[in-house]
């Protein structure tokens, strides 16, 4: 069982939490993460739905909701470790966005948009099953060629500020 704190339309905590899979209450928020990283050749790393999951087959940056007690920035962590195997440099991250998902999907949650500047090789991602399926490295040009083809989860309304982020 996965609990979620709940905020407000503020994100101001309620000091309750809330069930994963149960329906949310109208005015309950909780917190999600997207994590980006990107290497020094300036591609980033995506990775593959498993097919039993809701967008199934397609690509995307990592990412996870926030359970209770935790912060976004340790979600971040665990979600790319979680999802790839991999071990992000903590000193490496930066929050570069946070939106209200509701206002935009009707998904009734914050999303903090996390960026990192690290390199791996793509032989040291390990698969988490039931999450991913296969990673690789990919230019802005390519994300954006597969979110149009629908081969990537769609999420252009921010993309571009994280291509465009300079650290």
């Amino acid at each position: 069982m996965e609990l979620w704190d709940i905020y407000d339309v503020d994100r101001r905590p309620k000091g309750y939490t809330h069930i994963r899979g149960d329906e949310m209450n109208p005015g309950d928020y909780h917190i999600t993460v997207n994590v980006w990283i990107r290497n020094s050749n300036g591609e980033y790393l995506i990775t593959k739905r498993t097919p039993n999951k809701e967008y199934g087959g397609y690509w995307e940056c990592t990412g996870g909701s926030v359970i209770s007690g935790d912060t976004s920035f340790e979600c971040a962590l665990k979600e790319v470790k979680e999802e790839t195997g991999l071990v992000l440099a903590p000193e490496n991250g930066k929050l570069i966005w946070t939106y209200n998902r509701d206002v935009l999907y009707g998904m009734p949650d914050f999303c903090d948009v996390w960026f990192f500047k690290q390199d791996f090789d793509i032989s040291e991602v390990v698969f988490q099953e039931g999450e991913t399926c296969d990673a690789m490295w990919a230019t802005p040009m390519k994300i954006l060629e597969m979110e149009k083809s629908r081969e990537f989860v769609p999420m252009i309304d921010y993309i571009e500020k994280v291509f465009s982020y300079k650290k």
